[in-house]
């Protein structure tokens, strides 16, 4: 099979999996249809455990519905289920002051707010996807000055307090990395300078602070400067995020025809991909630590799905954009390992936790972390890729 064959194979497979079971998985058990947003605490079967909603799943879930709608099916009940989770975000997400909740009951009464940001940066880009999606100048804007909200806070240690006491001094890898993506995603339906700021201000603290060519890793945690620091924190290496990381890279990359960028981005993920693939078992690991000593994290070899989703889109625009097959090998590696066991054939959607040796560790579809995002998301943009191939 050549590669043109095997790109709009994928493509064809992609859209089957993501219109003929993943949306209507969610649709039918996550979607709460009396009191709008989405339940992703659902176990195999799709039964409901806990209707507890994770504040960044309103967002996720509403941005997904949009991203679909816009790029693959223009199915109103898309649309619909965006517009009600996006109402539930405007009426319960925030509080006073504009931060985001982190969990809230069914009704939208608050659970949980903490620290840090993610809850406000999907709610932006779901409000920028659904602007894409209906034309609305109003949600545009709404994304804009929710952007801008956040950039606030992170300015405030009132609304955003250090993680750690004044004698631990870090930074971390995970907000540098979403932002590129959210003021991305804003670009799409927004023209204002903070977002291009946001990208190279983003992208610089990633070349200046996160890479650590002495490891070929990106690091999870740095000095305030960048300073590696010996200790298991602050040796942690998540693969899947620098491989998510790469991608982002990319699309700026391919936006502004940025080869220095794209060298980048490519070497972050050869060395991701050297760090995360299990050679004994395959697929993604969790996580390792740049001097090979056991990560602290307790499900450091555990396999999940956002990894691998997120090795898929990084492999294809890779090839993308280089056309080298070492790129479309690795695609097919890991495509063929994740597809071999994630996917639920009896309930459908997928399995979110695995053994290290590729075992169901658990087979609830859905949790706080785990929802309507990953594997849509992974589906429409290879999509995309494919028509672009």
């Amino acid at each position: 099979m050549d590669a043109k064959e095997y790109w709009a194979k994928w493509a064809v497979k992609c859209r089957a999996d993501l219109t003929g079971d993943i949306m209507p998985f969610w649709l039918k058990h996550g979607w709460d249809r009396k009191n709008g947003g989405v339940y992703t605490c659902v176990d195999r079967d799709g039964s409901l455990m806990d209707s507890t909603k994770s504040g960044w799943f309103q967002g996720r879930f509403a941005f997904t519905c949009s991203y679909a709608y816009n790029a693959v099916a223009k199915e109103k009940e898309y649309l619909a289920a965006a517009k009600s989770t996006i109402d539930f975000i405007e009426a319960h997400l925030f509080d006073k002051r504009g931060r985001a909740y982190f969990s809230l009951m069914a009704d939208g009464t608050p659970l949980r707010m903490r620290r840090y940001v993610f809850s406000e940066c999907f709610a932006a880009i779901a409000m920028s996807e659904y602007a894409k999606a209906t034309g609305s100048k109003e949600y545009a804007k709404k994304a804009l000055a929710l952007f801008k909200r956040i950039k606030k806070f992170m300015d405030d240690p009132k609304m955003m307090p250090p993680k750690f006491e004044p004698t631990f001094e870090a930074q971390g890898h995970s907000l540098t990395m979403i932002l590129i993506n959210v003021a991305l995603r804003l670009k799409d339906v927004c023209d204002d300078p903070v977002l291009d700021e946001q990208i190279a201000e983003s992208i610089r603290l990633l070349r200046e602070n996160f890479v650590h060519p002495e490891f070929k890793a990106l690091l999870e945690t740095v000095g305030p400067n960048g300073e590696f620091i010996d200790t298991m924190i602050g040796r942690t290496i998540n693969p899947g995020h620098a491989i998510e990381t790469s991608w982002f890279l990319m699309e700026v990359a391919e936006k502004a025809d940025d080869k220095e960028l794209l060298k980048l981005a490519l070497t972050i993920l050869e060395w991701s991909l050297a760090w995360g693939w299990d050679k004994k078992y395959g697929g993604i690991i969790s996580f390792r630590d740049c001097r090979n000593f056991p990560p602290q994290c307790y499900e450091q070899d555990m396999k999940f799905w956002w990894p691998q989703c997120e090795t898929l889109i990084a492999t294809q625009y890779a090839w993308n954009l280089t056309k080298k097959s070492k790129w479309l090998n690795w695609h097919r590696k890991v495509r063929e390992w994740t597809y071999a066991r994630m996917p639920d054939r009896k309930f459908g959607e997928w399995y979110g936790y695995l053994h290290r040796d590729g075992t169901v560790a658990q087979p609830a579809k859905g949790n706080l972390f785990k929802g309507p995002f990953h594997i849509p998301r992974m589906m429409v943009k290879s999509i995309e890729l494919a028509e672009k191939a």
